[in-house]
């Protein structure tokens, strides 16, 4: 069986762990601490970053688009009869979508309003691009993709950042948020991450320390803000 190396609130895990899912590949996934690294691990991981692929062979792959290419090229594709031309297109577009990953990480830590509003202008530039591009209700029609499963930690991020503290980073981009609900309509987000995902993403993104947990303004938009805050 293949073994993911995790840390848990990585997104980059999740997109893999979600093709996997979304595949009904079995696996399993050992998560570690990435502030303590065990030596087993640093040994067989050429970078010391997760994801990292066990294959069953013992072979281990690093770099998150390097085992998403193992994936598909070792098991049946979401969609059949691709052109090259549609196939470039959906690695182009999955790229946009991962590299935000880090961009929304760096967001959602932000210590104030002006620190947020910077950072997720820049992001909603690549959301812009992702609404004009959507054909709905997944990105590219009735039929989930690896373009959805690239874009999928991004949107299943952003659901638990409006439900625990009512900012919508995706307000007013009508079709990502239709995209994102059928998405999270496929059950692939819960079953792509630990049974405590949750609750260790919030603890890190939205403590008293950030904007969005608590250390901004009162907002009307943000309840939790502002009962831990000031009111």
């Amino acid at each position: 069986m293949l073994k993911i190396v995790s840390y848990t609130i990585c997104p980059f895990v999740q997109r893999v762990t979600g093709l996997l899912e979304a595949k009904g590949i079995e696996y399993q996934v050992d998560y570690i601490s990435l502030s303590d690294k065990p030596q087993w691990f640093l040994d067989i991981s050429p970078n010391g970053q997760v994801p990292l692929l066990i294959t069953d062979n013992g072979t281990a792959l690093f770099e998150s688009e390097a085992i998403i290419e193992y994936i598909d090229e070792t098991s049946a594709p979401l969609e059949s009869n691709l052109t090259p031309e549609q196939r470039a297109l959906d690695r182009a577009y999955s790229y946009m979508g991962a590299k935000q990953y880090l961009p929304q990480c760096s967001t959602m830590r932000s210590s104030n309003r002006e620190q947020y509003e910077e950072k997720v202008a820049n992001l909603r530039k690549a959301l812009a691009k992702a609404e004009a591009a959507i054909n709905g209700p997944f990105f590219k029609g009735e039929q989930l993709s690896n373009v959805d499963i690239a874009w999928l930690p991004l949107l299943h991020r952003a659901a638990i950042i409006e439900k625990h503290s009512g900012t919508d980073m995706l307000e007013g981009f009508t079709k990502v948020k239709v995209w994102q609900q059928a998405i999270l309509n496929t059950g692939i987000c819960e079953r792509s991450v630990s049974s405590d995902f949750e609750k260790r993403f919030t603890t890190f993104y939205l403590s008293d320390k950030t904007y969005l947990g608590g250390a901004g303004e009162c907002s009307p938009t943000a309840p939790n803000r502002c009962s831990i805050t000031c009111c």
